[in-house]
């Protein structure tokens, strides 16, 4: 990473896990709970500061484990992105979704390059954004926190308005495998 360049980190562990029919965060990836996993790739990519964004009853997360919920409800990863850039200290948020159990460190730090100051980078593929597994600048909040107060919760739509603030990397035939998730069961 970066290192003239702060770069704290959010977990997203909020989501309802509807089609899973369990909660993602829980299920095991090689032996370990998959938040504890992600976790992992998020501290090896050199986050300074990582937050978990979660729903209230999800009782499981452990004391001493940093915290964000979603000030608007039910407004899917948007809120809890916003919640953790208005939360973290580092001029950049890396983000992170729990039910992609196959992301690598390495994508991280390939889009680390393409961050300046005031710019953060994310992936694309067959022309749509992988905001999932990116890196938000601090100058995003002001637009994702307008993009909540019109009740306009994608990330698609976040990413194409945010201009410079938001640098593009094409995903490689050898980096899309990183990018599969678990939303149904036998994924």
């Amino acid at each position: 990473m970066p290192s003239s360049l702060g770069f704290s980190a959010v977990l997203l562990a909020a989501g309802r896990s509807l089609r899973m029919g369990a909660d993602k965060a829980l299920l095991t990836c090689a032996g370990e709970p998959l938040w504890r996993r992600q976790w992992r790739v998020l501290e090896q990519a050199g986050a300074g500061e990582i937050l978990l964004s979660v729903r209230l009853d999800q009782t499981w997360v452990p004391a001493g484990v940093g915290t964000v919920t979603d000030a608007v409800p039910d407004a899917g990863p948007l809120a809890g992105i916003a919640a953790a850039l208005a939360r973290s200290h580092g001029s950049h948020l890396l983000v992170l979704a729990v039910d992609l159990p196959r992301m690598e460190p390495a994508w991280f730090a390939r889009l680390a390059v393409r961050c300046g100051p005031d710019q953060g980078a994310v992936g694309r593929r067959g022309g749509f954004f992988e905001p999932l597994a990116a890196i938000y600048p601090r100058g995003m909040l002001p637009v994702a926190e307008t993009a909540l107060a019109r009740g306009d919760y994608s990330l698609q739509k976040l990413i194409t308005t945010a201009g410079d603030l938001m640098a593009v990397h094409e995903i490689t035939a050898a980096e899309a495998p990183w990018f599969t998730n678990w939303n149904e069961p036998g994924a």
